[in-house]
């Protein structure tokens, strides 16, 4: 395995630019195939969702994601596309909203991981709206899920009935008794909707602590057995909703559900970035 993470590191390290004034850049283009990403339609996708967290953060689009000109080669002669000289903040922000799924994603977490990064979204969160909040803390959610996932599986929590079981204990302990089924329902949720797509940003934090912190129990106690993992998800779970109560906040079941999904305010703030990329400096349709 370490040889593994060596070889992929080194595949990062070698598509590296420095400019003449020192300083360093990604091709995108060069970036989505180390990610495994063979169509640049799909690997494009996830560059627009860097961008909108990359400005939720509070940093420059143009900055962050300069775009430039690439001769490709294909068809009957080279064409000039888009492309972005990328900083390692901005392929950070990549490999966060990649397929978490790839192996090489979460190597590239690690290795363009910037220490400064939760503290620049916390210095920024208070600005942000109640639509970009959410973005931002469902972001989170989707790789801490990745990661717990992981972690649960070297518990010992193997098959999908095992993992359904483990994941439905964590949101009994943090709902006081409500599992998935239950949740979705009192949000009167339709089919094939997710309940953490429809949950406001203090919903969605108090999910995130129950998260991350189940993670960190189970990997720091060792815990093993799936019956054990179980167990230790409906703790914390039980014990963030008792923190909750103890500061006198609303209890999760309780809270209003937004009438706006993840995905519809993922929708909208594309379309306005688009807005944007009419004086011809931010090239998203290509």
């Amino acid at each position: 395995m370490a040889e593994l993470i060596g070889k992929e590191y080194k595949r990062f390290e070698d598509i590296k630019h420095i400019r003449e004034d020192g300083t360093e850049f990604w091709s995108a283009r060069e970036l989505g195939p180390i990610l495994d990403y063979v169509k640049w339609d799909n690997f494009h996708k996830v560059i627009k969702r860097a961008m909108i967290a990359c400005e939720n953060a509070g940093r420059s689009i143009l900055d962050q994601f300069p775009e430039v000109g690439k001769l490709v080669e294909g068809g009957v002669a080279p064409r000039n596309k888009v492309d972005y000289e990328l900083t390692r903040y901005a392929c950070y922000l990549i490999v966060q909203n990649g397929d978490p799924r790839k192996e090489v994603i979460a190597l590239g977490q690690t290795y363009f991981a910037i220490q400064t990064y939760r503290q620049e979204v916390a210095d920024h969160y208070n600005q942000l709206d109640e639509d970009r909040r959410r973005l931002v803390v469902r972001g989170d959610i989707k790789q801490w899920n990745q990661l717990l996932a992981e972690t649960a599986h070297d518990a010992g929590v193997i098959t999908n009935e095992e993992f359904a079981i483990f994941q439905n204990a964590g949101y009994i302990g943090l709902y006081g008794g409500l599992d998935v089924d239950s949740i979705h329902a009192r949000k009167e949720l339709k089919v094939g909707q997710k309940i953490l797509d429809y949950m406001g940003s203090t919903e969605l934090i108090a999910n995130l602590f129950r998260i991350s912190q189940t993670e960190e129990k189970l990997r720091k106690d060792n815990i093993q057995g799936a019956d054990k993992a179980t167990a230790t998800h409906y703790a914390v779970g039980r014990e963030v909703r008792a923190a909750i109560k103890k500061i006198g906040g609303t209890m999760p079941e309780d809270l209003p559900t937004p009438k706006k999904s993840i995905q519809q305010i993922e929708k909208e703030q594309l379309e306005r970035l688009k807005k944007k990329a009419k004086d011809g400096k931010l090239m998203l349709d290509e």
